[in-house]
């Protein structure tokens, strides 16, 4: 094929070319198994930390106020984590960020001898700023640099890596602290979690940057190279009148405000210790199960992508009101007195557990559902990172509030209320936004970001 023949064909890459294998290194296959592993052991594990309630401490006042001002942070570096990334590309983004969680759970480590929570609140807030830049973007890469007929598939092979994280960092609590009689966590558990963390921050450096990442069909994630502070400041301005991402406010406000809940009211006060990390073994399990399973009806389901997209968010809000059902009448009857263990416990055990475990089936499905959302509104990494930013940013706001509720002795069921009411709003909002934002067929080929002629003979070997 001569060179006008290319041009004049559209974008596609010679028949040769665009059969290369999806291993290949610049490929987002490749590149999103990537940006799993490293959240695999970053906040996989920090998700297993958290999950344990309290931090792994008998007291959640500490972890409490950690997180408070992790989030209250994240809020802020959320929502510029997107223009960030598009000024600085994903070495420097991903590293920063990564290196933030091993700070964090050394000062667990450290408020484990000396009970002072001052070093916990500062590095929850120096957390807070990394998870901005890493969640920004993990947003932009599982959600740009996916075939456009494939993003529930891509979504759902990351987060069944990253939550693989939540599994083992289940395991280390359980291992460890099987036949500790003590109310925290011993001083291996936070050891354990800070070297995973620390092989997240050198991996993330494997990263390539979006506009060298080919798809298959020979487009690229993006042609812009760097942005410009001046360009990404008055494009986040603009999030905030843009009426896709206000309609997806409640549901980012809800995704991980039920934390506080699940975490502190379920797992912390009803289960001991070594049960709680094996129940965030299957907790985060569940995860990928509900992954997996939105992943496929939001890409295979139906050919009409708008209607996947309504099948999508009518399923997880059937699941999610019969889950928070089980969870209200599990709050009205439980035994404040009796503490639950799995080998012990018997038949009391089973109803409590299957209700954590679904508890993270549903955060899967429902967050699945939204990544998907974003990644139908557009293509382009440089404008997903802002929405995927966004995002996180009104996520984590939430999530500053949940934890300061919980500070000031909100009871249990006045949480649990709260949390049902926000998720519940939140589905009829998407569905008006799948309908009037997202284009009903998948296109095949999309013009944008094509790779040019004289860029055909090193594609793939950037």
């Amino acid at each position: 094929m001569g060179s006008n023949e290319y041009e004049e064909s559209g974008t596609q890459l010679p028949r040769n070319t665009k059969s290369s294998s999806i291993f290949r290194y610049n490929s987002p296959f490749v590149q999103v198994i990537l940006i799993g592993l490293v959240c695999f052991c970053c906040p996989g594990m920090f998700n297993a930390l958290s999950g344990m309630g309290g931090g792994g401490q008998v007291n959640a006042t500490a972890s409490n106020n950690s997180l408070t001002a992790l989030y209250t942070f994240f809020s802020i570096f959320g929502i510029l984590g997107g223009g960030i990334y598009n000024i600085l590309g994903p070495h420097l983004t991903l590293f920063a960020g990564c290196s933030t969680y091993v700070l964090y759970s050394g000062s667990f480590l450290y408020y484990n001898h000396y009970q002072h929570q001052a070093f916990a609140i500062i590095s929850g807030g120096i957390l807070g700023i990394g998870a901005g830049l890493l969640w920004a973007a993990q947003g932009a890469i599982m959600t740009s640099y996916p075939p456009v007929n494939r993003k529930g598939t891509y979504i759902s092979i990351f987060w069944s890596i990253f939550n693989m994280g939540g599994v083992i960092g289940g395991l280390i609590p359980f291992i460890l602290n099987y036949h500790n009689d003590a109310a925290t966590v011993n001083d291996g558990t936070y050891i354990g979690f800070m070297v995973f963390m620390a092989g997240g921050a050198v991996l993330s450096l494997a990263i390539l940057p979006a506009s060298k990442v080919i798809r298959d069909d020979g487009t690229r994630c993006t042609n812009i190279m760097y942005s410009n502070v001046t360009t990404e400041f008055f494009e986040i301005l603009k999030l905030f009148s843009n009426w896709k991402m206000l309609l997806m406010i409640p549901a980012a406000w809800s995704s991980n405000f039920f934390y506080t809940y699940q975490f502190n009211h379920v797992n912390k006060t009803q289960f001991t210790l070594r049960t709680r990390g094996l129940n965030n073994v299957f907790y985060w399990g569940a995860q990928m199960l509900g992954s997996v399973g939105i992943g496929y009806v939001m890409d295979f389901s139906f050919k009409s992508r708008r209607k996947r997209g309504i099948v999508g968010i009518c399923v997880v809000a059937v699941l999610g009101c019969s889950i928070w059902g089980g969870a209200i009448a599990n709050q009205i009857q439980r035994n404040i007195h009796e503490t639950l263990d799995f080998k012990d416990s018997g038949s009391h055990f089973a109803g409590p557990f299957v209700l954590y475990f679904t508890f993270g089936l549903l955060d899967a499905m429902f967050q699945s559902m939204v990544y998907w959302v974003i990644g139908t509104l557009n293509n382009d990494s440089e404008i997903l990172s802002r929405y995927a930013g966004f995002y996180k940013g009104i996520q984590s706001a939430g999530s500053a509030v949940a934890w300061q509720i919980d500070n000031h002795s909100v009871t249990p069921l006045n949480q649990l209320i709260v949390n049902v009411v926000l998720t519940t709003i939140s589905y009829p909002l998407m569905l008006v936004l799948v309908l009037r934002a997202v284009k009903d067929n998948d296109p095949e080929e999309e013009p944008v970001n094509q790779v040019t002629p004289s860029s055909r003979n090193n594609v793939f070997t950037q």
